[in-house]
């Protein structure tokens, strides 16, 4: 079996379909913080989880990018909602595979790059998440929830008991 490859996506923010528009898409890395730790009797050192790091989306929009421009400076840490729809198709068997990550949010980083005439337009804009999911084929293989300590991955809710500790 061959690995699924990314034949097409398209990007809505906030329902709005940019199809055609954005060539390319970086979704946010999933990384634990850690700190390293070696007690007594340890041969070596191993990494302690913490929680997780920063999830950050970045996005390059072919020409002028309205409604994501007017979601800048938004109050709140996840009222901007981003959605990736991927088509990924497996070469031996031809088949496919959906891939959708939603993100919810707040719009950090807009860089309208160079002007020059002739030239291609380009705007970069960069969004931390505060809720990341991720759905493969209609099911839910990642979600994080930042604000309400919730890190689910393959139906395995990891911090529920802490959850539970905690009265949330």
């Amino acid at each position: 079996m061959l690995p699924s490859k990314l034949k097409n996506f398209n990007y809505f923010a906030g329902g709005t379909s940019f199809i055609h528009q954005v060539p390319e898409i970086t979704l946010p890395k999933i990384v634990e913080k850690t700190e390293g730790y070696r007690g007594g009797g340890m041969n070596g050192e191993l990494d302690i989880s913490l929680g997780l790091e920063k999830l950050e989306l970045e996005l390059t929009v072919g020409g002028i990018a309205v409604p994501i421009m007017r979601q800048m400076g938004m109050v709140g840490v996840a009222g901007a909602i981003s959605r990736f729809a991927g088509a990924y198709q497996e070469e031996s068997a031809g088949t496919w595979l959906s891939a959708e990550v939603i993100t919810r949010g707040k719009w950090i980083e807009f860089d309208p790059g160079n002007a020059k005439p002739g030239d291609d337009t380009e705007h970069k804009f960069k969004q931390t998440a505060a809720y990341l999911r991720w759905d493969v084929n209609g099911s839910t293989e990642i979600e994080i929830d930042i604000l309400n300590n919730i890190y689910r991955v393959g139906g395995v809710d990891r911090l529920a008991e802490m959850r539970a500790i905690l009265g949330q």
